[in-house]
């Protein structure tokens, strides 16, 4: 089979089983446009490479479909590269072999730990910013590196909480992280309103701090929030449109970076395909708009 291997800078989409058969569908309205005059085709679409983890059955028919026309992005969950223990050393050779199968354009994990020694937890739960994690987090990302045969990204957490002990910054974190183990940022603006709001930070300072060189694709999604006495408590559960200021930060760092390739990022409560589109088309709308306007115009989508 012969699969697309370039990320282009455009909008994707998280690829659903609820999805398939409209993903495929938008590749013959692309090749006859005048029967589809509303038609809008995703660059590329990104799964979590752990529900693909078995050898065959109907989700490798979709997938091997859908990759022969559509570059694919692996989202990694479960390499939990900051537990003590390291990686996940069977999760790690799954996904290697998943990527010799599909010559994914991109692989991505997280800056966070999901397991112990005797457990697994459900959840991306954070490290501290101390010069003990990250050298414990460049071994890990360049073992990642070396047995998958390429640089992968890693992207910034959703947080509730901040450690006492922390010694850097977020971003100064993962710019060490990227200079010392020669992988990429992927950048969750998504992430960034969720910790700002829940730690009283700067969003836009935040989305300011991150180098656009090192950003090798960016997410956006929506939140849940809960209003409490002590403050809102947002909650990164992926289930509803991109909020107003996550545009707004996004049009504010594509306007300082670029076009990147940015996915439409939706995995609980899952929308009709045309909801996830509209989605697509407004994250192309703003690179398009920031790519025409003067330098130093992009901060005005907070006046």
């Amino acid at each position: 089979m012969n699969f697309l291997t370039d990320l282009s800078p455009s909008a994707g989409i998280g690829l659903k089983p609820e999805h398939y058969a409209q993903v495929l569908e938008s590749v013959s309205a692309s090749i006859h446009p005048s029967n589809h005059a509303d038609h809008f085709r995703p660059g590329w679409v990104e799964v979590h490479p752990q529900n693909y983890f078995s050898a065959g059955g109907p989700p490798h028919r979709w997938l091997s479909a859908i990759a022969e026309n559509y570059p694919l992005s692996f989202h990694s969950v479960g390499l939990s590269l900051g537990s003590a223990r390291g990686h996940d050393r069977e999760e790690l050779d799954q996904l290697a072999l998943l990527c010799d199968r599909y010559a994914p354009a991109q692989v991505s994990d997280h800056l966070s730990w999901s397991g112990s020694a005797n457990n697994r937890y459900p959840d991306l739960l954070p490290v501290p910013y101390t010069e003990e994690a990250l050298r414990h987090f460049v071994r890990q990302v360049s073992i990642v590196q070396d047995r998958l045969k390429r640089w992968i990204l890693i992207e910034n957490p959703s947080r509730y909480l901040a450690f006492a002990g922390d010694e850097m910054d977020e971003a100064e974190f993962l710019h060490c992280l990227c200079r010392e183990a020669g992988c990429g940022i992927l950048f969750d603006i998504n992430n960034i309103e969720v910790t700002a709001t829940n730690l009283d930070l700067d969003p836009k300072a935040m989305v300011d701090a991150i180098a656009p060189a090192l950003v090798g694709e960016i997410h956006l999604a929506g939140h849940a929030r809960e209003d409490h006495e002590q403050g809102p408590l947002l909650i990164d559960d992926h289930g509803s449109q991109v909020s107003d200021l996550t545009w707004a930060l996004f049009a504010r760092f594509i306007g300082r970076a670029g076009r990147r390739p940015v996915l439409i990022e939706w995995d609980t409560d899952i929308p009709e395909y045309g909801v996830l589109i509209a989605e697509a088309r407004k994250a192309e709308a703003i690179m398009s708009e920031q790519a025409a306007l003067p330098a130093g115009s992009p901060t005005d989508v907070f006046a």
